[in-house]
């Protein structure tokens, strides 16, 4: 008795996912509630698992898009079945196809204009046709293969004049020029929709400013020890900028609002999105009412999101909704940017790299570790007046980190 094991229904809005990857293969014996594939959404990715104990056969193939209720596999009572007969054959031609794609690469390397060396015209009639130019008598100077002796080649037919030889081109550096294909993956392709109607369908402009951090990393370096050992997680910068941001948005509500029809829709709470490289694309998890927070809070949330993205265990809830967005492209060296809207967000900032730059304080030059902000908006939603003066008052609660926590 077999029992099949079907996609299952994993939110209201999908209707498709992709079987990512097998972790069991044909044939394996698996336990009851053990994973044994992968499917990805285009918001996330799945576990499988087996809803019976026995033998896995496989029907979908790692790659596969499936609709929900489609069968992935069956799980049959008894021991492990023997591996396919096919299994070898098939490893067999993946081994012929990958010699055969390498070989154009082979042949257009190591060659030199002496006798025998084909002109750049007859050398691609002759890599396409798959002949070898050693069987090939040259008519050209000193012996050179012309575009009519490959012409000829192909056809079958021996050289029967000389011909005038084609220009001569310099030589190709030797190395590999092979290219690879690979098929967009549901959340890589939703995330190209998506930026591209942001930017189709919004007003959306960039404000800049830059931060003395300067402050905070003295308190940060005061502080770090005390603040890990009374609530286990470090005290970093990202707690400092949600606490910052939240504080903010009580001052200007139409950064943390959002269009739907005709009617802009409030909140007044701060749902804040944080934006997070995983390995396969980019993920923005929400910290939810991050207002409450303490920063220890914040901190313990931070790092709980960025663990379950790097092990790709984040669920849709964990990843819907959200009032304002916070990126930081300075993790990878960014020194400034223009962070585009998330969707249906009516604004985004972005964190830079610090840098120690000299500006200009009570008259004289000092050098300061500097951070560039940038605050993207939509401008149908929000005037510049309410985008600088947000950006202004993240900056100053930055400057002076006292007042996140005094509330003032």
């Amino acid at each position: 008795m077999s029992l099949e094991i079907k996609v299952p229904p994993v939110g209201e809005s999908i209707t498709e996912v992709v079987l990512s990857r097998w972790i069991k293969n044909d044939g394996d014996v698996v336990e009851m509630d053990e994973v044994i594939a992968e499917l990805e959404s285009d918001k996330a990715t799945f576990e499988l698992t087996a809803e019976q104990a026995g033998t896995l056969k496989t029907i979908a193939a790692e790659g596969d898009t499936l609709a929900i209720g489609a069968v992935v596999c069956k799980i049959e009572d008894g021991g492990a079945a023997p591996a396919k007969a096919e299994a070898p054959k098939a490893e067999e031609k993946a081994v012929v196809a990958e010699e055969k794609a390498a070989a154009p690469v082979a042949e257009k390397s190591g060659e030199s204009y002496a006798t025998g060396t084909p002109s750049p015209a007859a050398g691609k009639i002759l890599a396409e046709k798959g002949i070898d130019a050693s069987t090939v008598k040259g008519t050209g100077v000193d012996g050179r293969i012309t575009k009519d002796d490959a012409v000829k080649a192909e056809a079958g037919k021996k050289a029967e004049a000389p011909k005038a030889s084609a220009p001569v081109a310099a030589a190709a550096p030797a190395g590999s020029r092979g290219e690879r294909r690979e098929k967009m993956s549901p959340l890589r392709r939703t995330v190209a929709k998506r930026l591209v109607a942001v930017k189709n369908e919004t007003a959306m402009l960039t404000t800049f400013n830059e931060v003395n951090m300067k402050p905070i990393m003295d308190l940060r370096g005061k502080y770090k020890d005390q603040f890990k050992e009374k609530f286990g997680v470090g005290l970093g910068f990202m707690s400092f900028f949600t606490k910052a941001v939240t504080e903010a948005l009580k001052d200007f509500p139409a950064v943390n609002g959002r269009i739907e029809g005709d009617e802009v829709v409030y909140s007044d709470f701060a749902d804040i999105s944080i934006a997070v490289s995983a390995p396969k694309g980019l993920v923005v998890p929400v910290i939810r009412n991050a207002d409450s927070m303490t920063l220890a809070q914040i901190e313990k949330s931070v790092l709980e999101l960025a663990l379950k993205a790097r092990d790709s265990k984040l669920t849709i809830e964990e990843m819907t909704g959200g009032t304002f967005t916070i990126t930081n492209g300075g993790v990878f060296g960014s020194m400034m940017s223009t962070p585009i809207i998330n969707a249906p967000q009516s604004a985004i900032l972005g964190m830079h790299n610090i840098v120690e730059r000299p500006i200009a304080e009570k008259g004289e030059v000092v050098i300061r570790p500097m951070m560039y902000v940038a605050l993207s908006y939509d401008h149908r939603i929000i005037d510049g007046r309410e985008s600088v003066g947000f950006l202004v008052r993240v900056k100053q609660l930055l400057e002076d980190p006292a007042r996140l926590l005094l509330g003032v």
